[in-house]
């Protein structure tokens, strides 16, 4: 390598790590740098918790299986890499989502995903919550805000205080466990959904300040380019963006190493800013900049020694383990046991299933016509003791989860299960506190970055936001620099 150019090194190849190299390559190009960009990959294999399994008629997708459209990043980074016309959303004619509460499958309204509620007349008319809970949840606009200055609050508490025991257990508690499998009374509203607690203290109320947000909505023009749909995904799915990131970074010289993570990073023996990362195989490399974007207890690992206090406060960012399993099923057999996409479980009801899709109905292209795919969920803060069984075990409590729930007794035609241990990062209480402290802590470390779900957004599209960032701060820090200190 030349010692003109710059050498970037980023650790992880799921879709922090590969939009992030991604990235750095635009910026390259965008301000004329010149840059070499090296991926590291423990596993044989990239796109970490983003798997797609395509078989025949058949796509079953091992980790998400869709990315939000409110947040822009996934969109417009499928657009760039000329995805467009793969773009699917969810399929109209099913749009309804239920909760099992009380014994039976009870419908949400359209829009308590993304915390607004379109038709309050179904909150009512469902029973997800008795008379009282509903004035409790309507009173809301008027109950005050709290006098209390918190520096963080839990989700749990947060809820409950504005709008009452009964909706947080039957409507929000669901919600909040599908997207970060954890337990309400844990994670923190400042790291999760801090909108809420602006909302709360700028209009003294939740609802209140979403009908505004809404009403100024419906008056700005709309964006262009933005999808109708709240959810969207790849028509082969989602392992299609990798294959597409994959090979766009390999056209552009990047070097795409699998089979060997890395042990540690320290600084050259000859102090000059650079790095020296060690490779589990024995390899070393020499970088200007490092980009970390591995699970935060691995992360941990790698810099221990140069930063151990920052080790430490990565280490107290807790994980927790989950499993999908997919099911494909006769149609005709399982019909008139399912409507809608599928269903959430409240913790309330303790039972094993978190939820589950009718993937069938809600995406086009998955299965076969006459075959249905169902995508169930379990495991969990609190609940991954499930994740001890074997895979022929989970799946049959998973269908006597359906049996009770939907009424489902023909046996699947086919499984698969994935599991994901220790693949959910969990933003409990203090997260934004001890992301301040890293951040602080790792100034005299200039182009060694930390990135990927466990700190910022677990969600694609804010692993992608991040790659982005991380890629402009380089391409700052290089900038400023006359030249590169070379190998």
């Amino acid at each position: 390598m030349p010692s003109s150019t710059y050498h970037v090194v980023i650790i992880g190849g799921g879709i922090s790590g590969l939009a992030a190299a991604f990235f750095v390559m635009e910026e390259a190009e965008k301000h004329q740098l010149a840059l070499q960009c090296t991926v590291v990959e423990r596993d044989a294999r990239w796109g970490g918790k983003i798997l797609t399994n395509r078989q025949q008629d058949l796509l079953i997708e091992g980790g998400p299986d869709s990315f939000l459209t409110s947040k822009p990043w996934a969109l417009a980074l499928c657009r760039t890499l000329g995805l467009e016309d793969q773009l699917i959303p969810t399929n109209t004619e099913n749009n309804h989502t239920f909760s099992f509460c009380h014994g039976a499958l009870r419908e949400l309204p359209q829009g308590l995903l993304a915390f607004r509620p379109q038709r309050v007349d179904t909150l009512v008319s469902s029973g997800l919550l008795s008379w009282g809970g509903l004035l409790r949840m309507g009173a809301e606009r008027v109950w005050p805000k709290s006098s209390a200055r918190f520096s963080d609050e839990s989700l749990g508490s947060f809820f409950r205080r504005r709008f009452g025991a009964e909706a947080f257990d039957y409507l929000i508690e669901p919600l909040v466990a599908g997207i970060y499998a954890g337990d309400a009374d844990e994670l923190s509203i400042e790291a999760t959904f801090p909108r809420f607690r602006e909302l709360e203290a700028q209009y003294g109320s939740v609802i209140k300040g979403m009908r505004t947000a809404q009403a100024t909505a419906k008056i700005a023009p709309k964006a262009p380019g933005v999808s109708p749909s709240l959810f969207m995904t790849l028509r082969n799915g989602l392992g299609h963006l990798i294959e597409v990131l994959v090979n766009t970074l390999t056209d552009r010289g990047v070097q795409l190493l699998t089979g060997s993570g890395c042990r540690e990073v320290q600084p050259t023996a000859s102090n000059d800013g650079r790095y020296q990362v060690s490779l589990d195989n024995q390899d070393l490399l020499t970088a200007d900049a490092v980009v970390l974007t591995t699970p935060t207890y691995q992360t941990a690992q790698m810099i221990r020694t140069i930063q151990p206090e920052v080790a430490n406060l990565l280490d107290m960012i807790p994980y927790t383990s989950t499993a999908t399993i997919s099911m494909t099923y006769p149609t005709e057999a399982i019909a008139k046991h399912i409507r809608g996409f599928g269903f959430v479980v409240p913790r309330k009801e303790q039972r094993e299933l978190l939820a589950a899709t009718w993937t069938s109905l809600k995406w086009p292209y998955r299965s076969q016509k006459g075959e249905t795919l169902i995508r169930c969920y379990v495991g969990g803060r609190g609940r991954e003791h499930i994740l001890e069984y074997d895979d022929r075990k989970i799946v049959e409590s998973v269908r006597q989860e359906l049996q009770g729930i939907v009424g489902i007794t023909t046996p699947p035609t086919y499984t698969e299960v994935h599991r994901w241990i220790r693949g959910m990062p969990q933003y409990v209480i203090g997260h934004q506190a001890r992301l301040a402290s890293i951040k602080e802590l790792m100034r005299p470390w200039p182009n060694l970055h930390m990135s990927g779900a466990g700190l910022y957004g677990i969600g694609i599209p804010d692993c992608i936001r991040e790659g982005s960032r991380v890629a402009e701060n380089l391409a700052q820090s290089f900038l400023q620099n006359s030249k590169p200190t070379g190998p």
